[in-house]
């Protein structure tokens, strides 16, 4: 018989055992689950596990994760049990499975997607056929919008202010186009100082320094003629380019160069035209500043100098070798004629010098560049005056024939000379003739120069 008392609260002997002859019953507990053994006590605080601690059941504990059996690394659930009111619930260890909420469980056995969503397939190879198509149409696209861009930005800048119209009784064209490309002394839009450096004087007005025919020919190798400018010639009849009046032919005769200055470009034309009979096709003028700033915008022209020379009236003052010119010493280079007694020796160092810049303009590191094309472009544009029919793709054409003949393709040659009156140059007029006719046929050209 038990000492206790088995009425106690209502003989279920809370706390003090019992009367019965049968053993108490197991109190209900929600977070214990009946037939279990109770979880072992985790780490003290402030102490981790090594590694996760499992009870005899699988289950992990006192890492955060859930309690329930470890089967294939997926955990199965609880069988619900019944409360002491009859409503269902899912089991609940009491402990905090580390789970955040609202974002899915990697433990779920739903795969990379959660909550039950289908995994996500492997991302897809890219299409590097596409991506190329596509940057190469962009590239060719932006290439295409900045060249047009550019054409018409050079072409703006073009100065046609020469009207070959106004030339009268001009002769019959043949085949190939013939330029006439002239260097004059003008000193518009340059500054006392710019004067004083280049050695130009500050004399008013422009006259013609040095004047070339340029043929390019349509099938064949081109030929560059320099026109001594003491070339003797004479004056034909001619209209004025401003006033349009008539002027009759007097026979009058002069050096080449005053035909320039007397009435322009035009008159020029129009007397090389009548002294040769050589049609001219387009005009190409460029003053003393414009000549030093396409120098200097390609970084200078590598020259080979022969002989040294000085001269004191352009400021040349040379050795012998190979160097590179900067535009100062450039225009001195082309200038110079009182170092050499004869106008022939210079037109040879200006076809020569011509030559150099052009094969250095017309090049790869120059044209694919936009920092040295279009300050290239910049200077000799601002100051290069050209006929009214004249457009860029002329001026190019008028480069590359300069390159070619540079390069071998081609001739360079003075106009030949006969003998002289006074200072003046008389031209052979024979070998002018049979030069002309070669010109104009395509034909390669035999006559010899001065």
């Amino acid at each position: 018989m038990s000492d206790w008392p088995d009425d106690q609260a209502g003989g279920r002997g809370h706390g003090r055992g019992s009367g019965n002859a049968q053993p108490e019953g197991a109190r209900v507990m929600r977070h214990i689950q009946r037939g279990r053994p109770s979880r072992p006590a985790g780490p003290p605080p402030g102490q981790v596990p090594s590694q996760p601690a499992y009870d005899e059941y699988g289950d992990q504990y006192g890492n955060g994760q859930p309690y329930g059996d470890a089967r294939d690394d997926v955990f199965e659930p609880r069988t619900p049990r019944q409360d002491p009111y009859g409503q269902s619930q899912g089991y609940d260890s009491g402990y905090n499975t580390g789970q955040v909420y609202g974002q899915p469980n990697s433990g779920n056995g739903a795969g990379r997607g959660g909550d039950g969503h289908p995994p996500r397939g492997p991302r897809p190879a890219p299409n590097w056929r596409r991506r190329i198509k596509i940057g190469s149409i962009t590239l060719v696209s932006v290439l295409l919008v900045t060249s047009v861009a550019t054409y018409f930005w050079a072409d703006g800048k073009l100065k046609r202010e020469v009207d070959l119209s106004k030339v009268i009784e001009r002769p019959e064209g043949g085949a190939g186009t013939n330029y006439l490309i002239v260097g004059s002394d003008s000193r518009k839009g340059m500054s006392d100082e710019e004067k004083k450096k280049l050695h130009t004087g500050s004399a008013e007005g422009k006259r013609t320094d040095s004047m070339m025919i340029l043929h390019v020919a349509d099938d064949g190798g081109n030929t560059m003629i320099s026109l001594p400018r003491d070339s003797n010639v004479t004056i034909p009849s001619f209209k004025g380019a401003e006033s349009g009046k008539l002027y009759p032919n007097t026979g009058r005769q002069t050096k080449l160069n005053a035909a320039y200055a007397e009435d322009g470009p035009e008159l020029l034309v129009r007397t090389i035209e009548y002294n040769t009979g050589l049609k001219i096709d387009h005009y190409a003028e460029i003053g003393f500043g414009g000549f030093a700033k396409i120098v200097d915008s390609v970084g200078g022209v590598e020259m080979d100098i022969p002989k040294a020379f000085k001269d004191k009236w352009s400021g040349a003052d040379f050795e012998a070798g190979k160097q590179t010119l900067n535009g100062q010493e450039a225009l001195a280079f082309v200038r110079t004629r009182h170092a050499f007694g004869s106008d022939l020796e210079r037109t040879k160092n200006q076809q020569k010098f011509l030559s150099a810049l052009a094969n250095q303009v017309a090049t790869p590191g120059t044209i694919m560049n936009p920092f040295k094309l279009y300050p290239t472009m910049g200077a000799g544009l601002d100051t290069l005056v050209v006929d009214k029919d004249m457009g860029l793709t002329d001026v190019a054409s008028m480069f590359w024939a300069m390159k070619g003949i540079s390069g071998g393709d081609g001739t360079s040659m003075n106009m030949p000379v006969a003998g002289s009156v006074g200072s003046n140059l008389l031209w052979d007029k024979a070998k002018v003739k049979q030069l002309v006719n070669e010109l104009n046929n395509d034909e390669k050209v035999t006559v010899s120069g001065s």
